[in-house]
């Protein structure tokens, strides 16, 4: 096989190196869904991939959990996966867990799915605590009369799609938040 076949055998769509890391305060955030196995763990792949794209990597970190231990320990579901490699993002070693009290003190910006889950989120939340709460989509751009991403759990496959066209479009908002210097608090709804 020639050098040119075999970079096209090698070359893997989306795949991009990370850019120079862009100086700043850190940022932690909290992508959160019900059981932590579709849409929370896609958030948490997409936003990390786009940080890394952007430069961000070093200073903004991503984690997800579910508001309810339904599926502890449990890899993302398998369409979730399926789906999310398919335009490059890698959720494979990610595993489901709870979100814990401390959350509320360890990120900076916990973003909820829906409006359940920043209900869920608001009550359990101790007083006092530094996290600003909200909902992923009010970052987004290209749908901005969308206000959730909807769980596509019981679902078909294209709902898993629709997951992903509404979590890129909200994380490549919260990047550009970040870019242009706006920490938690102003990139919160």
């Amino acid at each position: 096989v020639s050098g040119s076949w075999m970079r096209l055998l090698k070359w893997k769509p989306h795949a991009r190196a990370a850019a120079e890391p862009v100086p700043g305060p850190s940022t932690r955030v909290l992508m959160v869904c019900t059981g932590n196995i579709c849409r929370s763990p896609t958030a948490q792949a997409v936003l990390t991939a786009k940080v890394k794209a952007r430069g961000l990597h070093q200073r903004v970190t991503v984690d997800s959990a579910g508001t309810h231990g339904f599926h502890l320990q449990e890899p993302p579901d398998v369409r979730a996966q399926r789906h999310g490699a398919r335009r490059g993002y890698d959720l494979k070693k990610l595993r489901a867990r709870r979100i814990e009290d401390a959350d509320f003190q360890r990120f900076d910006l916990i973003l909820a799915m829906d409006e359940k889950n920043l209900e869920w989120l608001r009550e359990k939340a101790p007083a006092g605590s530094p996290a600003r709460l909200g909902l992923l989509m009010a970052h987004a751009r290209r749908h901005p009369d969308v206000g959730e991403v909807p769980d596509p759990y019981y679902g078909a496959s294209d709902g898993f799609e629709r997951v992903l066209d509404l979590v890129e479009d909200a994380c490549d908002g919260l990047v550009a938040d970040l870019l242009e210097g706006k920490g938690p608090g102003a990139a919160a709804p």
